[in-house]
């Protein structure tokens, strides 16, 4: 048994809450599930427990129909959860009546069953944890209260300093999480990997952002398209969905698609700055990455599926064939660095010859 494993002992669910973490993850994020099923032993749990922190927080973020005050303070009890072992196993009774997605309400409701995880975590993985989802949980809670009656970004730098909160401290904890858990990431290799670790965490949420728009603006109130960016071309948040204004807001998206290229490359860099012995953690990165590239190609390339309020997706065959390369070139940087330039120009996919189409 791990110092981890005794220090939990006492808490005679904690079978219960791995099993419970393993089976809700799949129905919370199809992509990142399929990523942290590759970790081994600690880290997968810890990155299971972290990630599922971060959606319980985003769950209180984009609760519809409750108000920003009420939401602040399921914030500040979250935030209490991580010290005081009454207030996570207290939590579930506080959100049973919480309105949304059904997955991400049964994660939520059984948050107890995660902080048990959390708990068993090692004291150096616990800190890491808790640093981040708090600085995660804390933006959230500013941007619910600075607008009340839904998210509504102002301005590049605002747009950045959201990203950052809700994006940009995952980069950071995993890069920690690397760091403590991979012996082959040493001093040097941490450094250089922390200083990409948030752009290559905000590229994969612009990315999302983009993708949808037009779900996020008509569902769950929230528009993060920059107003000002919107102004600069005549449009606004309330014409962002009107076909009477698809060209502006076509012209404004653009902005943010040529900020998320740029982005895309420095998380490019950081996956080929991971070790080739941390074998585990590039096959973690690989897979939502050169899923962002093939995502921000349909964007690029269908710059009218906004006002169709459409979401922009891959195929499912291009899923199943970028994994495939993905796991085959692992171990190369040339072979990775192709397939995230090749997902981003044209669809990939397996001919019948075993190659790829060209």
């Amino acid at each position: 048994m791990s110092a981890a494993d005794s220090s939990s002992a006492a808490d005679p669910r904690l079978d219960q809450a791995r099993r419970f973490s393993r089976a809700v993850l799949p129905s919370v994020s199809r992509t990142f599930a399929l990523s942290i099923k590759v970790l081994p032993g600690e880290l997968g749990r810890a990155v299971n427990c972290a990630y599922l922190l971060c959606r319980i927080a985003d769950t209180i973020e984009d609760a519809p129909a409750v108000a920003a005050e009420e939401k602040a303070a399921l914030f500040d009890r979250f935030l209490d959860c991580f010290a005081d072992r009454a207030a996570a196993d207290a939590f579930p009774a506080l959100v049973r009546s919480l309105p949304g997605d059904p997955a991400h309400l049964e994660l939520i409701r059984h948050a107890d069953l995660v902080f048990v995880v959390f708990r068993s975590l090692a004291p150096a993985t616990r800190d890491h944890v808790r640093r981040w989802v708090a600085e995660m949980a804390l933006g959230m809670r500013k941007f619910v209260l600075l607008y009340p009656r839904g998210i509504r970004i102002q301005s590049l730098e605002e747009y950045r300093e959201y990203c950052y909160y809700v994006a940009g401290t995952v980069g950071y904890m995993l890069t920690d999480l690397w760091h403590e858990h991979a012996p082959s990431i040493g001093p040097r290799q941490y450094e250089l990997l922390r200083e990409r670790s948030r752009s290559f965490a905000e590229a994969l949420q612009t990315v999302n952002i983009l993708k949808d728009v037009a779900r996020d603006a008509e569902h769950e109130n929230s528009i993060y398209v920059p107003e000002r960016l919107l102004a600069e071309h005549g449009g606004s948040h309330a014409t962002i969905l009107a076909e009477s204004h698809a060209g502006a807001t076509r012209a404004a998206m653009a902005s943010l698609v040529a900020l998320a290229w740029e982005d895309l490359g420095e998380a490019r860099d950081y996956l080929l700055r991971i070790p080739r012995r941390a074998i585990a953690i590039r096959l973690f990165c690989v897979l939502p990455l050169v899923f962002a590239y093939a995502t921000l190609r349909e964007v690029t390339r269908h710059p009218d599926a906004l006002a169709r309020r459409e979401v922009v997706k891959i195929s499912r065959a291009e899923v199943k064939t970028l994994i495939a390369l993905s796991v085959a070139g692992v171990m190369s940087n040339r072979m990775l660095g192709w397939l995230a330039t090749r997902a981003g120009r044209r669809p990939v996919r397996v001919a019948l010859s075993g190659g790829t189409d060209q």
